[in-house]
């Protein structure tokens, strides 16, 4: 599927302010399952310097900083790629100690995957997520399909522009969230498991959106099959409508844009999300 995103952010100051360096990460990745065809930022004011790398989980971050005071940031990105996982389960698992749950991986694939893989959860996940488990035979695969369907059928679903993701129990126990709530809450579910999970924040489409939103959902590992993605939102395995732009085992290193200002001033942002999609 070919996808274009046109995506503006404006911050506005009621005071003159001095930027801090700002990290932004709207950047599609290529990879195996999407082809970037096409990428443009622009930046306003113009930025004193600015640099392009890879961050700590291979994300292309961009790095900004400023000079002088300001009262407005307006950031503007553009995209064109072409999604090319139609079959999200094209894989095989290539060991029977694979099949159930919990996931065991050896050395040295093991502290390769360490950072999201460590529970960090409290009783109640555990449980829900032991629960999903037993329902599901312990069978990996089915455990990772319906531990999906279990959030998506009892959350409902809400959207917030603004804001750090819930903690998962939190998310579990008031049985609402955002797109970035339900992921979150399933990557610590998985990671009860013995699945490592992180964070991915990107977007979504099908057809036109003129007023969109960026999305959230979370992808896990597993040895045949890499990182393979699972939207609790929309209840469904990630293949062609879902454009990855960054992922991380915490849901705060994988935020479009991070960075501070100095000055006594209230900001307030606005943002417009434009996608259009065509098979």
């Amino acid at each position: 599927m070919r996808i274009s995103v046109a995506h503006s952010t404006t911050y506005r100051y009621d005071a003159q302010v001095f930027l801090e360096p700002h990290l932004i990460r709207l950047r599609p990745r290529a990879d195996s399952s999407q082809r970037l065809l096409s990428y443009r930022l622009e930046i306003t004011p113009t930025p004193a310097g600015i640099t392009e790398y890879l961050d700590q989980d291979g994300n292309v971050a961009t790095f900004a900083w400023f000079a002088g005071a300001v009262s407005e940031l307006a950031l503007h990105s553009s995209f064109e790629l072409e999604t090319l996982r139609q079959n999200p389960f094209d894989y095989i698992l290539p060991a029977s100690h694979l099949f159930t749950l919990p996931l065991v991986y050896a050395e040295p694939l093991a502290s390769a995957l360490a950072p999201y893989a460590s529970p960090g959860h409290s009783a109640e996940v555990s449980e829900f997520a032991h629960s999903v488990a037993g329902q599901s035979g312990r069978r990996t695969l089915d455990f990772l399909t319906a531990l999906t369907s279990a959030l998506y059928h009892r959350s409902t679903h809400i959207v917030r522009d603004e804001g750090s993701p819930l903690p998962p129990e939190e998310t579990l126990q008031c049985g609402t969230g955002s797109c970035r709530d339900l992921a979150v809450l399933f990557c610590a579910a998985c990671r009860c498991m013995g699945v490592p999970a992180r964070f991915v924040s990107g977007y979504e489409c099908g057809g036109l959106l003129e007023d969109a939103y960026m999305h959230a959902w979370a992808e896990v590992y597993l040895d045949g099959g890499g990182w393979r993605g699972y939207d609790p939102s929309r209840g469904l395995a990630v293949s062609t409508n879902h454009v990855a732009v960054a992922a991380a085992a915490d849901s705060r290193l994988a935020a479009p844009v991070t960075g501070t200002s100095r000055g006594k001033a209230t900001a307030q942002m606005q943002f417009q999300i434009a996608v259009q999609s065509k098979a």
